[in-house]
Order: structure tokens, then C-alpha cells, then sequence
């Protein structure tokens, strides 16, 4: 868990301090020097247009960790309401909805995003709307499922006997104990959404050049692979180290919160 979440906010860091110190311009452009290997000045190189690779690659590593952060927190919003309210509820209510879960579930979820995408356009709202809009189904399960069996419960029914509405119960008592377990759930959805969010701004459905993003980095150097190496290894290692830093936080945070493993 500590070493995610290390790796994350050193990388995170790194976006905001690196610009500062180097004062290098994401966006300006040198033709003479484009496809400049890494050197003391310019320790990523430069793309295509003799941009800093260093100074995109930190305001786009910044958006797309910011798309994907909106875009979990959106699904995560969506999917705790769906499924509390499947869970809470039961019969014909929980019926309806776990029938809507699984249909959406029946579809590939990134090729239905790409769709989307497509329809509203290039831009990063466009990508939150369409990853959220596919990415909630997850949520939902896990919280329908956790919702019904805890509503049975006698911590429950003492509130019941008390007087307590169900919307409060639900909020004051049942989405708490299911916290640590959604907490996880969208560690790992962060991770999906970070590839997800890249694989759209690779086909053009993200942020619109010259606004940098992995995704956008990786097409625009994969042109020149052979010849300037350094304009699709870059970006590639740090989405890597990125999906990677998520996975172990999320594994770290799982066996963290697991009552199993307490002692």
C-alpha cells in the first residue's frame, strides 16, 4: 500500500514541480530540434514538433489522472446510488435494476465508451461522460450485494425500531461498512479508466491536440518509433508505472482492510 500510494504522489509531485524548475513550455515548438534525443537539457527529448516531451508529459500525466479521477468518482456516484437502492429495496425494484446491470454488463464497456466518444466528440468532458457512463455497473453490483446483506441485520433493525427513515439508515449506517470495500473496488477501476481514458485519446477521442495526454503522446510517437525512440518509450513507461502504482495500492489497501487479515 505504501509503495503505490509513494509512487503515485512522487509522481504526482513530479507534474507540478518538474514545469516549475525547468520552466520549460509544454506547447512551444522547435522544428530544428524535433525528434532530439534525451539530453542534460531536455531529459525526455522533444516530439515530433520539437515540443519538451519532459513538460507534456507532466501537464498530460496531470489531465489524464484528473479525467480519470472524475470519471471513477462519477461511476462511483452513479453505482452507489443504483445499487443501494436495488439492495435496499428488493423485489420488483432490485429486479429492474440488476436486469439494467446486466445489460450493460452484456456489452464491452470500452467499445460502447469509444462509441459514445465518438458520437459527442473530442474532449476531456466528453471522455468523463462516456467512461462514466459504462463504468458504474461494477459499483453497483458490489454495493447491491453488500446492501442486502447488511439490511437484515440487527444494527439494522435498532435503528428501524427507533425511528430512523431508511435514507438515513442507509447513509448513517450501511454505505459506511461498505466504504472500505468500494474504497478498493475503485482503486482498481482507476487503473482500468487511466488505460480506458488513454486507448480513447489514442484514437483520437480525447483531449484535442495540442493539449497533451498519454493516449495522444503514444499516436503521435508511434510514427516514429524506429527513428526517435524516445517519443513512444516515455509515455509508454509512464503509463505503465502509473496502472502499476494503482494495482499495488489497490492490492495494498485490500489486505489492509480485510478483517480477515487482522489479528
Amino acid at each position: 500500500m505504501w509503495a503505490g500510494g509513494g509512487a503515485l504522489l512522487v509522481m504526482l509531485l513530479a507534474t507540478v514541480i518538474v514545469p516549475w524548475v525547468t520552466g520549460a513550455d509544454p506547447y512551444g515548438t522547435d522544428l530544428a530540434a524535433r525528434l532530439e534525443p534525451p539530453s542534460a537539457a531536455h531529459l525526455f527529448g522533444r516530439d515530433a514538433l520539437g515540443r519538451d516531451m519532459l513538460a507534456r508529459l507532466c501537464l498530460g500525466g496531470r489531465m489524464s489522472l484528473g479525467v480519470a479521477l472524475a470519471a471513477t468518482a462519477a461511476s462511483l456516484a452513479a453505482g452507489v446510488v443504483i445499487g443501494a437502492l436495488a439492495g435496499w429495496r428488493g423485489g420488483w425494484t432490485d429486479a429492474a435494476l440488476s436486469r439494467l446491470i446486466d445489460v450493460f454488463l452484456a456489452f464491452p464497456g470500452l467499445l460502447l465508451a469509444i462509441a459514445l466518444a465518438a458520437i459527442l466528440g473530442p474532449s476531456l468532458e466528453n471522455v468523463v461522460i462516456a467512461l462514466a457512463a459504462f463504468g458504474w455497473t461494477g459499483y453497483a453490483r458490489v454495493t447491491r450485494a453488500h446492501v442486502a446483506s447488511l439490511k437484515q441485520r440487527d444494527f439494522v433493525e435498532a435503528s428501524r425500531a427507533l425511528g430512523t427513515g431508511s435514507a438515513a439508515i442507509v447513509r448513517r449506517h450501511v454505505l459506511p461498512a461498505a466504504a472500505p470495500l468500494l474504497l478498493v473496488q475503485a482503486t482498481f477501476g482507476l487503473s482500468a479508466v487511466v488505460i480506458a481514458e488513454a486507448s480513447l485519446s489514442f484514437l483520437g477521442l480525447g483531449a484535442a491536440p495540442p493539449t497533451p495526454s498519454l493516449g495522444g503522446m503514444l499516436d503521435e510517437g508511434r510514427l516514429f518509433m524506429l527513428v526517435a525512440p524516445h517519443a513512444i518509450v516515455v509515455p509508454a513507461a509512464t503509463l505503465a508505472v502509473t496502472v502499476l502504482a494503482l494495482q499495488v495500492l489497490g492490492d495494498g489497501l485490500r489486505d489492509r482492510l480485510d478483517v480477515r487479515n487482522r489479528d
